[in-house]
């Protein structure tokens, strides 16, 4: 999970035989906002989210300050010893492996794979920086409950030259939280790759909207369990 502005590069997919890489018909921009300049004012996320977010995510640092020394012991990233990347076959197959992994509920990923200065965002938040990245997984890691993230898919295609791999996932976890909130959230990762086969991108599209997503951090789950 990245977080206020998501200039979403998940495009339509077009599948020509199950052997093939995909291709694509058309792209599709999510309505949250558009990665060009005159159309980031039009359909950013309003403001009030914007801070909204940024306000938890600072809430989050303060009082898990406390277990960050254990969290930075737990949570392991592989460095680019022993990591060969020759095609874009080879960082599927990396990105699988971490999805066994459960990176989004775990912060062990891969981070040789990734740019120093890769983009990250969803429909909540946006920014630069794989060591970012990997803060905020550490900061999210010890409020999970009972989590799982479950690989549906995962793709590989190209457009105008341009790799990519295409992964879709179901996240499911409670917040360790008095209230014991149940997020639940289907969405896909675009992970845009460079003439080096490395990400440059990782942007996440989710089924809820941004404010949604926010909700169900405030929304009680009573016991209810996840499927």
């Amino acid at each position: 999970m990245a977080g206020i502005c998501c200039p979403n590069l998940i495009p339509h997919l077009n599948r020509t035989t199950t052997q093939s890489p995909l291709n694509i018909q058309r792209v599709h921009w999510a309505r949250c906002c558009s990665v060009t300049p005159e159309n980031e004012n039009k359909t950013k996320t309003p403001r009030l989210l914007r801070l909204a977010v940024s306000g938890v995510t600072e809430w989050l640092r303060l009082i898990s300050s406390s277990t960050k020394d254990r969290v930075d012991d737990e949570l392991k990233t592989r460095d680019r010893d022993g990591i060969s990347v020759s095609g874009v076959a080879d960082v599927l197959r990396i990105l699988e492996s971490d999805y066994e992994n459960a990176y989004f509920v775990t912060g062990n990923f891969t981070s040789a794979i990734y740019a120093e200065d890769c983009i990250f965002e969803d429909p909540t938040i946006r920014f630069r920086g794989k060591e970012l990245y990997s803060r905020n997984l550490k900061l999210l890691v010890p409020f999970f409950d009972s989590p799982s993230i479950g690989l549906q898919k995962i793709e590989k295609g190209v457009h105008t030259e341009t790799n990519f791999v295409l992964a879709t996932w179901r996240l499911r976890t409670y917040l360790k939280l008095p209230w014991r909130p149940l997020i639940s959230i289907d969405g896909s990762t675009f992970y845009e790759l460079d003439e080096k086969f490395t990400i440059v991108r990782h942007a996440e599209s989710w089924n809820v909207s941004a404010l949604e997503a926010i909700g169900q951090i405030f929304t009680p789950s009573f016991g209810k369990p996840y499927y």
